[in-house]
């Protein structure tokens, strides 16, 4: 189930469905499309545990078909012991958390905090 809410001003799409597969994010868009989102907020709770392990490329398929399709999107989901124990993890947050498409966010207070700002 997908649910949209009004967040600071912008329509946030709460996906709570797994996200396993490139199969799942193509769902996830072809429901944003119907919705119209400012953002999606994904949960790392529904993500497939190979979402923070860079070498399988699954967060770099699955992030992509959103940046295509041209949806901001926000992880939510405390990463601090993964990128604890991966510099390359760490260094990707860092980078993404700098742009306004991917944001990385420990919780769904702090995403709703930095839509604010």
């Amino acid at each position: 189930m997908k649910t949209v809410t009004l967040e600071n001003g912008r329509r946030v799409l709460m996906c709570d469905g797994m996200i396993a597969s490139e199969r799942d994010a193509t769902d996830v868009i072809g429901f944003a499309f119907t919705e119209r989102p400012d953002w999606i907020a994904i949960p790392l709770t529904v993500l497939s545990p190979a979402f923070l392990d860079l070498r399988t490329g699954f967060a770099g398929a699955i992030l992509q078909k959103f940046v295509n399709y041209d949806f901001r999107v926000a992880i939510l989901g405390d990463t601090s012991q993964e990128q604890a124990r991966s510099k390359p993890l760490a260094d990707f947050i860092r980078e993404t958390n700098k742009g306004n498409q991917i944001w990385f966010c420990a919780s769904c207070e702090d995403f709703v905090a930095r839509l604010g700002s």
